[in-house]
């Protein structure tokens, strides 16, 4: 039996967001679609862990102790990536996985239903 391919996602831990600009979300909700993500990654035989950033301070400690595991794909999440207040640590957590990661394919996902279908692009 192979070993399973590791992916790690980064992401804001649901407590730390500050929802005024998604109305629509909660952070009930935001676990639940992490927690899906993660399942359905380990159901299609991928080693999956979430990777939560609680603050721009420590997202850079926390995302590089996560990618000492040494991960084959690492996606960084759209509250990260895509809200413009969060560019630069954006910026940031890219660099520390090219640096902390060199092995690894990065990927993104399109909406929050098919990171599978990203992880599955690179590995």
């Amino acid at each position: 039996m192979s070993t399973p391919k590791k992916v790690i996602m980064i992401g804001w831990h649901p407590d730390a967001l500050d929802y005024s600009k998604w109305p629509d979300l909660t952070p009930a909700k935001l676990y639940a679609v992490l927690e899906a993500d993660r399942d359905r990654l380990k159901a299609l035989g991928y080693d999956a862990e979430l990777c939560y950033i609680h603050s721009e301070a420590s997202a850079q400690a926390d995302t590089a102790q996560a990618l000492a595991t040494k991960p084959d794909c690492v996606s960084i999440g759209a509250g990260v990536r895509t809200d413009p207040d969060h560019f630069l640590l954006f910026e940031k957590l890219v660099n520390v996985v090219h640096q902390a990661a060199p092995q690894a394919a990065i990927c993104f996902n399109t909406n929050a239903h098919d990171l599978a279908d990203a992880v599955r692009r690179w590995v």
